[in-house]
């Protein structure tokens, strides 16, 4: 008997912890010039317990699994455990004259079964496509089961592999195992560098598939899995540090989907400030925190922010948090600016009919969930050679009394002079003055995420957000960027002659112009709050902020600007 010799890695970690949420912890390196939150004022204390009480409902303490990641290199019919997944193309399933499977893997292991594997296939029609797998119950190899997963034909993205984690782990739920292993039919021809982004996506499809946001249910069923082989594709010191990268990033997306998961009883925009100080107080070597208070915002003649928020009965937060490196300088500023409508009712133009989603726009700060999952990931890797300042302007767009009208004329932080054709189109009022207080950081880019239009969803659908700048330096960055991290963009014109429509008669510029073209005049809006010597990206993250299958928050954009961020500072040293 030939016997297997075993490298082995591990790595173990668990989506962002939920033990405590929406809990600030401070620490010395914070400061705060919005609401003391060590001491808050006996009314401030009243006012946000009748706010986080609304409904009775309380996030509950859950604890999110945790895996534990081994890269190893084993005969894979030595491997023991429940389930050994089997990653195949279609071309890996080809047989030869006698049908039996011509790759070596898929040989091996059915000839320990006495041709099971390749008769299951056959009789399951089994053919290697996207989402299609076969589990069998064997014995004669040292795990409890066998499963092929199909990976389509040979996949060059990394989209497939993050499916990949995300269907094992499916798996291994239904069966209830604690232990699986996963070998792709064919590495052999993967370079170094493939064989490292394979496994990062394998990684984080598998965390991000097992984690479910059961804080607000009463009963949770728990999974029994506890730890993940990953078979083939090397071992030593790079591959260990890039499943924990695929660790930290993937605990940041999760933290994303809790912050837009949680209802708007619940996350408000003074708990969103909340969440922004935890991440400084948890990772204070790198992070300082900064909230402005209403007051605050009005002495930076904030008007266009403020006329947004000033409905409802829950305060403005503006939130900026600021990370710097370590060790070493910082060669390059960066600013990452967020949406943080924490519910948008639409105003006095308020969303009616079946398609305004009214229901969901508890998501209307995907935007700053994006912001605030990127620091909560940096926090963790801690990037040299560069600072990032992440910024959102978080409120409510209600209805009251006190509110903005439809007519009326907003001032913003630079001077402009908006006239509100339309309370709906509120975020990219927030925006505005949120941009031009990034700009007054000094930064060399800034890239903004919203969910800010429905005319976005329309052009590009549920699963490919757009892309607006002026700079192609900026759009080959950031696209780069996402080739790594799988996320789907699609750059769209910045189109001058829109902008037409937008003038207004007793202002500077309308907030809102024609049907056509909207996703486009709503970018072009946004420009006229940016200082032309910074390079800017818009993101419009409508679509694939949310997944209407699984009604739940995909954490999307996160992935990327992590890998932004470290690009920037790698390119600074």
């Amino acid at each position: 008997m030939e016997m297997a010799s075993i490298a082995t890695i591990f790595v173990c970690f668990r989506g962002t912890a939920s033990s405590s949420p929406f809990l600030p912890r401070l620490a010395s390196r914070l400061h705060f010039t919005a609401f003391p939150l060590r001491s808050p004022s006996r009314k401030l204390m009243s006012h946000t317990l009748a706010r986080a009480t609304l409904g009775l409902t309380h996030p509950a303490n859950v604890e999110n699994p945790k895996i534990c990641f081994a890269a190893k290199d084993v005969d894979v019919t030595e491997w023991k455990g429940d389930i050994l997944a089997v990653a195949v193309t279609e071309k890996d399933l080809a047989r030869n004259a006698n049908s039996k499977f011509e790759n070596v893997i898929l040989s091996k292991i059915d000839s320990k079964l006495g041709g099971l594997l390749a008769e299951a296939s056959s009789e399951e029609d089994f053919s290697g496509k996207v989402g299609q797998s076969t589990v069998l119950r064997i014995t004669g190899l040292g795990s409890k089961r066998v499963g092929l997963i199909g990976l389509g034909q040979s996949p060059s993205t990394p989209a497939p592999f993050k499916s990949l984690g995300e269907a094992v782990v499916a798996v291994a739920k239904s069966s209830q195992a604690s232990s699986v292993a996963i070998v792709l039919a064919s590495s052999e021809g993967l370079s170094a560098q493939s064989k490292l982004s394979t496994a990062y996506a394998i990684a984080s499809g598998a965390v991000l598939g097992i984690f479910e946001d059961n804080r607000y249910k009463s009963e949770a069923k728990k999974t029994a899995l506890r730890s993940i082989d990953i078979i083939g594709l090397g071992t030593g010191p790079e591959l260990e540090k890039k499943l924990k990268y695929a660790g930290d990033v993937s605990s940041g997306i999760i933290f994303g989907r809790e912050l837009v998961n949680s209802p708007a009883n619940v996350l408000t925009p003074g708990v969103l400030a909340e969440e922004a100080v935890k991440i400084a107080s948890t990772y204070s070597d790198v992070f300082t925190a900064k909230i402005l208070n209403a007051e605050q915002c009005q002495e930076l003649k904030m008007g266009s922010y403020l006329g947004v928020a000033a409905a409802s009965a829950n305060p403005p937060h503006f939130i900026h948090l600021c990370y710097k490196p370590p060790s070493g300088p910082a060669n390059v500023k960066l600013a990452l600016v967020g949406k943080g409508l924490t519910f948008d009712s639409g105003g006095y133009n308020i969303k009616t009919g079946p398609a305004c989603s009214i229901e969901l726009m508890k998501f209307d700060m995907g935007g700053s969930a994006a912001v605030l999952g990127t620091a909560k990931a940096l926090g963790q890797i801690k990037p040299l050679g560069v600072e990032v300042h992440f910024i959102v302007a978080a409120c409510e767009n209600m209805i009251s009394g006190t509110g903005m009208r439809p007519g009326d004329v907003v001032t913003a932080s630079n001077g402009k002079t908006i006239e509100v054709n339309n309370t709906d189109a509120e975020g990219r009022l927030t925006l505005a003055d949120a941009l031009v207080y990034a700009c007054n950081q000094g930064v060399e880019k800034i890239i903004d995420l919203a969910t800010l239009t429905g005319a976005c969803v329309v052009a590009l659908g549920p699963s490919i957000a757009g892309v607006f700048t002026p700079s192609d330096d900026l759009a080959k960055e950031v696209f780069e960027a996402s080739n790594v991290s799988g996320e789907k963009l699609w750059r769209l014109p910045l189109e001058e002659s829109y902008w037409e429509s937008m003038k207004s008669g007793v202002a500077d510029m309308l907030n809102t112009g024609g049907r056509q073209g909207g996703a486009i005049i709503a970018a072009l809006f946004l420009k006229q709050f940016v200082d032309e010597k910074v390079q800017w990206m818009h993101i419009d993250m409508a679509g694939p902020v949310w997944n209407d299958k699984k009604r739940s928050a995909t954490g999307f954009g996160i992935a990327t600007l992590v890998e932004w961020v470290l690009k920037n500072g790698s390119k600074a040293n």
